[in-house]
């Protein structure tokens, strides 16, 4: 077995949602989720089939997204891994959604940083063993950060 890293670097103004999923079916059943989830939402996902032609299954409704999310699901080359690039919506908005998608087993990561996905690779094939997402801890939030973080959460509108 072979440990590697694959960096998966996400465009300003998108976010990424990394997942496993099982079965051919997800890329039109996770697009129709997507597509009712929010208005002015943006998105290419991608799957990455573990049997049969062993093909990246991709659709979205933007060609860049699109285009990005098949090649990145490449990349990554995990069976049954799908890769969802966003514009225009935020993944908290989505996850509920995802989940009750039938095929959706796992998510890994719903991030806008720069993550690296940790696969095995073996004779067989290649698998997501986890996902570093963003930098290392650098302290523990103060009185002060813990109010910024109270006051924006509202001024965005999650909290009233």
């Amino acid at each position: 077995m072979e440990l590697k890293t694959v960096k998966i670097s996400i465009p300003s103004e998108c976010n990424l949602i990394l997942a496993q999923s099982h079965f051919i079916k997800t890329v039109e059943d996770v697009y129709d989720a997507l597509a009712s989830s929010s208005v002015g939402i943006r998105f290419g996902l991608a799957f990455c089939e573990a049997s049969g032609k062993c093909l990246v299954r991709h659709d979205g409704n933007d060609s860049d997204l699109r285009k990005l999310a098949a090649e990145s699901a490449l990349i990554l080359g995990c069976g049954h891994s799908l890769i969802i690039f966003i514009k225009n919506a935020y993944p908290i908005n989505l996850l509920t959604q995802l989940k009750m998608v039938p095929e959706v087993c796992n998510i890994y990561a719903a991030t806008s940083n720069p993550i690296e996905v940790i696969v095995a690779e073996t004779d067989q094939g290649r698998g997501i063993l986890g996902v570093i997402d963003g930098s290392k801890s650098k302290g523990i939030e103060d009185d002060n950060e813990i109010n910024w973080r109270k006051e924006f959460l509202r001024k965005i509108g999650y909290k009233s």
